[in-house]
């Protein structure tokens, strides 16, 4: 049996599962799903009895578990363990597989008492190592997170190093304790076996074998929660105690296959993303057009291998906003009307709103000078401040002039940074105000047109509004730009889009990090103008290569599936 281990080796450290993406700040990190899988999968091999040969001659399991209830005896005779209730009789229906001979079905109250951990009080809770250490439930088979305990305690709690414990909320997790004397926290148990002489290791992985089985079955709603009765009840095999020694080395032997499988896909992958953010980025560092043509011939040639994780994928999607906000990705046409009379055309347009007093004058920023600029403009391109390509930088209403009280049922949205998903404003219907409200915050009205940024949290996200969200309000998170008819909004999308953009805006300029983008710095940003028709193509690019790009991860989530599958059908054809 243990062939269906070594024989898919591929398999198990090519099965990888990507964690949720739909947080914020999410890098789709990749887990070992096929490992995870092969783990699970030597554990019950192992307490089924299919990890090993059996030997006739060892002593056969009801021998041992003859010694083990005699010893049972005696201790609750002598007052050394409580005596429990009567376990009930283990029926067909217990019973989930045939066991080799030998082996006997027992549960594991028979072999163990569970002993459940004490509500310490958490006024003596410290970590300045006053008392003893508290062990907690995410203490178990983890490093001890620090919580010591300088109260009284009575003696029966008190927990010493090697003692398998079990927590039981959330991921149900047995392991034994390496650290020295310590408290046994609520929520946490311990096993207390009858006999010292059963092998402890073996009993503790059969049983986390069984509560792989019972988690997601809950007592309560909203945690995965343990009962103490169904630790004692699990149904376990017991073989021979020389079996039981054979049983733990090999599975020490395979889980070592496991930890080295692990640490190649770890150092694998690893050098896999260094080597695409090596070659991508050699792209838009080049500086002639034969340069760039080279390096990308270096990347193409190798694309089926490069591009094999939705990491590098997003990787290239990035690369293709930088080359693109660079002038790199579609050619110039020299008969394009030139950025200058783009800029002028703004400066004149807003000259005129000064003039009828619909905006401010606003004092002259500095020239961008050399070392602003982290790139070279193509021909026709120019560079400016942004407050100098947008009409205006509005930031949204003070937290004082919004009470939570003012909030109403489908009133007037307020748009904060929680709106603005994928270049679009989803409203939130309990986040908006009364027609009163809304008209005393006129002054924050938004209009088609018009770009609002989020200032906190993720900075420099933007959405679009559009006809439908006329009137609707900037909220106090976010700032509203506004643009003269002539700007292509589709091409200011895609730029916020950038990387670079954003981290110069998150406060990569002025060598710290920022809660709340600094309007100061918004407007400052060294932004790269082409000219309007290029600003078109560039736009129409972009789209068409993100559309390959996402067409490639679908095909990539197609195979990481039916490795997903494969590993899960290996599973259950190996235990039947």
């Amino acid at each position: 049996m243990p062939e269906v281990i070594t024989d898919n080796l591929d398999l198990w450290s090519s099965a990888l599962l990507t964690k949720s993406t739909a947080g914020r700040g999410s890098n789709g990190k990749l887990e070992a799903y096929g490992i995870k899988k092969l783990r699970e999968l030597i554990l019950e091999l192992a307490v089924r009895g299919k990890l090993v040969p059996q030997d006739p001659n060892d002593e056969p399991a009801n021998v041992l578990l003859e010694r083990i209830k005699k010893e049972k005896v005696r201790l609750i005779k002598e007052g050394k363990t409580r005596k429990e209730k009567q376990l009930r009789k283990i029926a067909e229906a217990d019973k989930h597989y045939e066991l080799p001979t030998g082996w006997v079905v027992v549960r594991l109250g028979d072999i163990a008492l569970s002993q459940a951990g004490f509500a310490f009080k958490s006024s003596f809770f410290n970590e300045s190592k006053e008392g003893l250490p508290l062990i907690r439930i995410r203490d178990v088979g983890q490093p001890f997170t620090g919580t010591f305990y300088s109260g009284e305690y009575r003696e029966e709690f008190l927990v010493e190093k090697g003692d398998y414990l079990i927590s039981m909320d959330g991921e149900f997790r047995v392991s034994p304790w390496a650290n020295g004397a310590a408290l046994l926290n609520q929520r946490v148990s311990r096993l207390i076996f009858f006999d010292e002489g059963v092998g402890k290791r073996f009993i503790a992985d059969s049983l986390q074998a069984r509560l792989h089985e019972l988690q997601g079955v809950k007592a309560y709603t909203t945690v995965d929660h343990l009962s103490g009765t169904q630790i004692t009840e699990s149904v376990i095999g017991l073989p021979p105690l020389a079996e039981q020694h054979r049983i733990v080395a090999k599975v020490d032997e395979l889980m070592a296959l496991c930890d080295q499988l692990e640490q190649q896909q770890t150092d694998s992958l690893a050098a896999h993303q260094t080597l695409v953010e090596t070659l991508l980025g050699t792209l838009t560092r080049v500086g002639s057009q034969q340069e760039f043509s080279a390096a990308w011939a270096r990347i193409a040639s190798h694309f089926d291998t490069l591009f094999t994780t939705e990491y590098s994928i997003d990787q290239l999607k990035q690369t293709i906003l930088q080359l693109a906000v660079m002038g790199k990705l579609v050619p110039q046409d020299p008969i394009d009307e030139p950025a200058s009379v783009l800029l002028k055309q703004i400066q004149a347009e807003k000259d005129k709103l000064i003039k009828a007093g619909k905006i401010g004058k606003e004092k002259p920023q500095a020239p961008i000078v050399d070392a602003e600029q982290p790139f070279e403009l193509p021909s026709g391109w120019e560079w400016v401040r942004f407050c100098d390509y947008a009409v205006d930088i509005a930031t949204g209403p003070f937290g004082s002039m919004i009470h939570q009280s003012d909030y109403v049922i489908n009133g007037i949205p307020l748009i904060n940074p929680s709106h603005m998903i994928n270049d679009q404003i989803v409203p939130d219907v309990e986040v908006t105000v009364s027609q009163k409200i809304a008209k005393e915050l006129e002054s924050y009205s938004l209009t088609d047109g018009d770009i609002v940024m989020a200032r906190r949290g993720e900075v420099g996200r933007i959405a679009l509004v559009t006809q439908k969200e006329n009137g609707w309000l900037c909220g106090t998170g976010s700032f509203v730009l506004k643009f003269g008819e002539h700007i292509f909004r589709d091409y200011l999308k895609l730029v916020f889009r950038c990387k670079f953009v954003r981290n110069y805006l998150a406060g990569e300029s002025v060598g710290m990090t920022m809660v709340n983008l600094n309007h100061g710095i918004l407007k400052k940003l060294p932004f790269a103008v082409p000219p309007v028709s290029e600003q078109h193509r560039i736009v129409a690019k972009v789209d068409e290569l993100m559309a390959l790009c996402d067409t490639l991860k679908a095909s990539l989530a197609d195979a990481q599936a039916t490795q997903l599958h494969l590993a899960d059908a290996i599973v259950e054809q190996a235990l039947g």
